[in-house]
């Protein structure tokens, strides 16, 4: 288990870039000072990459099955999964996450709380990544193929 203060920041801030400043930024007046304006079908392109992006992050958890963790850890049994969505995504939980930024982006036009998904989802992604894939090198071996595809 790789439990540190900067892992549980990090996912405190993407809750925080997912979830909180979007709420925030559609129940109070806080944000609007950041509105921007862009066409209209980029809001549809928006739900569009969202049900994309939502689909993609459901797939990757039916894959994963109990290998799943929102923090990185290794459990008892756990494997490599290289099937599924894994088969042609290196990271698609990460992807999953990359596109509702992008969503995000298209759907909330507010310089904050558009945003702030993709932004903190990007520090996330390359603080974790490499320490993820570490953690995988050290428990399944160097023979493993961390490319995908």
């Amino acid at each position: 288990s790789r439990k540190t203060t900067i892992e549980i920041l990090l996912l405190f801030l993407l809750f925080v870039g997912m979830i909180a400043t979007p709420l925030i930024y559609a129940f109070t007046p806080l944000l609007s000072f950041a509105d921007y304006k862009l066409p209209s079908w980029m809001g549809w392109a928006g739900v569009v990459v969202l049900v994309i992006a939502l689909w993609l992050f459901w797939r990757s958890h039916i894959d994963l099955g109990q290998n799943w963790s929102p923090t990185l850890e290794l459990r008892k049994g756990h494997q490599l999964i290289t099937s599924g969505v894994y088969k042609y995504i290196r990271h698609p939980m990460y992807a999953s996450m990359g596109l509702w930024g992008v969503a995000q982006v298209l759907l909330l036009h507010n310089w904050i709380a558009g945003w702030s998904s993709l932004l903190l989802f990007s520090l996330l992604y390359f603080l974790r990544v490499p320490r993820e894939e570490q953690m995988m090198l050290n428990q399944f071996g160097e023979n493993i193929n961390l490319s995908y595809g």
